[in-house]
Parts: structure tokens; sequence; C-alpha cells
């Protein structure tokens, strides 16, 4: 079975396997998969009050950085925040996630 994990405030995200409705969960969410693969990770950037994606997008650059990257087919950016899902794309690009922008 495929481990799709969502990190979102909102959305249902019916096909997620498990998911993440805050940064602190989220940070939680992937550090519980770290050592595994993880078929799609779904992110929005804006999660409730002044609770943002910063931590859990912070986490997959450190290990990258530290050249111990998380295992991800594909992370999907369905955020309405354009300039946040900009960010996003970008930082994880630049450590090579493999990432796309798409509409939940």
């Amino acid at each position: 079975m495929p481990v799709i994990l969502g990190i979102d405030d909102l959305r249902p995200l019916p096909q997620a396997t498990r998911i993440a409705r805050t940064s602190r969960e989220g940070v939680q969410l992937l550090e519980e998969h770290r050592d595994r693969q993880i078929d799609e990770l779904w992110l929005d950037h804006d999660l409730g009050g002044d609770d943002s994606i910063l931590p859990v997008v912070t986490l997959l650059e450190e290990a990258a950085f530290n050249g111990q990257p998380f295992q991800i087919g594909m992370i999907f950016v369905h955020s309405a925040n354009p300039s946040g899902a900009e960010t996003m794309v970008r930082a994880l690009t630049r450590w090579n996630y493999p990432v796309r922008r798409t509409v939940a």
C-alpha cells in the first residue's frame, strides 16, 4: 500500500494515508517516516492562525543538507497562497526533492 502523507489544516485529502493538521504534527509525522519511502507528500502553506509549513520545509532542507534527504516520490504543493507556494517549491527544488504545484 502506498504511503501518502498530507499536511494541511483544512482539506480532507481522502487519498492520504495520514494527515497532520499543524506544522508540529507535520514534523512529527515526517520523523515517524524518516527511514521509510514516502510515495507522496501533500503540503499546504498556511496551517491556520500564525502556523505555516515552514518548520516542515526546514526539516526537509536540513535532512538534505546533512546528506540524508527524506525518500519521497513526489511532493505536491497545493496551497492557495501563491507566494508561499512558490517559496516552498523553490526551497524544496533547490535540495533536489521532486516537487509539483497542484490543486488539492
